[in-house]
């Protein structure tokens, strides 16, 4: 039985990847001018806010996936 517990809330990478990401989706930085140009008939800010929000999804599938490990997987797995 491996006992090794992978928590996520200690490792600060996690953390500034996960702010960076977060700043990235947030509109306040833009521009009037940004609203004109269109990439598929949305917004350019539209499309920007899109691609992260697409980045915020699989970053935090893929830190429950392989970064997360605790002791109830584990549990459940010998019932």
């Amino acid at each position: 039985m491996n006992k090794e517990v992978k928590e996520p809330i200690r490792k600060k990478w996690i953390w500034i990847g996960l702010f960076i990401i977060v700043l990235g989706n947030v509109p306040w930085y833009f521009t009037d001018s940004m609203v004109e140009p269109y990439i598929l008939g949305v917004p350019f800010w539209g499309f920007f806010i899109l691609v992260f929000s697409v980045i915020l999804c699989a970053y935090l599938s893929w830190i429950c996936l392989s970064q997360w490990k605790i002791v109830e997987d584990e549990e459940e797995g010998n019932k």
